[in-house]
């Protein structure tokens, strides 16, 4: 198919499709630079809608409560994920069924996930806050960790541990010392994908936050201002929220590929 394929048309068509993804963003981009006040016109450079952002209290608590959210939910996805990955490839028990079990938040629509989880709060009595908010994105981003530190782990030697064993350490030391530091850049890259998932989810904060401005996140937010249309405020967060989470991602493959930089 190589050999007959026609270049030209294969580049048209990878042309179409970035054009497809990538103008919108373009767009918005550029918009965020508006001098005026309408969304949608051209009216000459300016950097002050940026500066009305960082002005305005409420989306600047829907941020601290999406930070607050990510780094939290973070932390704990990437502990339990990667001991979740450990246990699974030491024990080397492999199946469907285990891995649906361990990949279903993955698979399972966000707003399937989130009307069980909303179910789930509600029959325990829960209240609803920023604390559910931060269980259901450890529920949600624990499966994207595992799988993430599973892949490293499909690689990594085990006479290594089977060695640091003979030589008297017991598991607890081993895995401290001898296998975190090899799946050290797989953590990373897992975490910095749970932060940006984390960071942009809507739909299962949306069902789990509850009433009151205290659990509401940015994502939340910014759908609450766009009901009544579309400022240059948004464009500009849009823009912000776009590209911290392409720096992340882009730093989370860079690690997952090759290890952490300089190694």
């Amino acid at each position: 198919m190589r050999g007959t394929a026609n270049p030209r048309l294969m580049l048209m068509i990878l042309s179409a499709v970035f054009a497809f993804l990538y103008i919108p963003i373009s767009v918005l981009f550029a918009l965020s630079f508006n001098e005026g006040g309408l969304p949608t016109a051209w009216t000459g450079f300016s950097v002050k809608w940026y500066g009305a952002l960082f002005r305005n209290g409420d989306i600047m608590g829907a941020a601290l409560n999406t930070l607050i959210v990510a780094v939290v939910s973070t932390i704990m996805a990437t502990i339990l994920g990667t001991l979740l990955a450990v246990g699974v490839e030491i024990r080397r028990r492999k199946g469907r069924f285990l891995e649906t079990i361990i990949f279903a938040p993955m698979i399972i629509p966000d707003i399937v996930l989130a009307i069980a989880l909303l179910s789930f709060f509600s029959l325990l009595n829960v209240t609803m806050g920023l604390h559910t908010v931060i269980v259901s994105h450890v529920v949600f981003n624990l499966a994207f960790v595992c799988s993430v530190v599973r892949a490293r782990l499909k690689t990594f030697d085990w006479s290594i541990v089977e060695a640091s064993t003979d030589l008297g350490a017991p598991m607890p030391v081993t895995l401290w010392r001898v296998v975190l530091p090899v799946m050290m850049p797989a953590v990373i890259a897992g975490a910095l994908l749970a932060f940006t998932l984390s960071l942009d989810e809507f739909i299962i904060a949306f069902f789990t936050a509850g009433a009151g401005r205290d659990s509401i996140t940015l994502p939340m937010q910014i759908f609450a201002m766009i009901r009544f249309g579309v400022t240059p405020e948004i464009n500009a967060l849009a823009a912000i929220v776009m590209t911290v989470s392409v720096v992340i991602l882009a730093i989370s493959q860079r690690l997952n590929r090759g290890g952490l930089p300089g190694q």
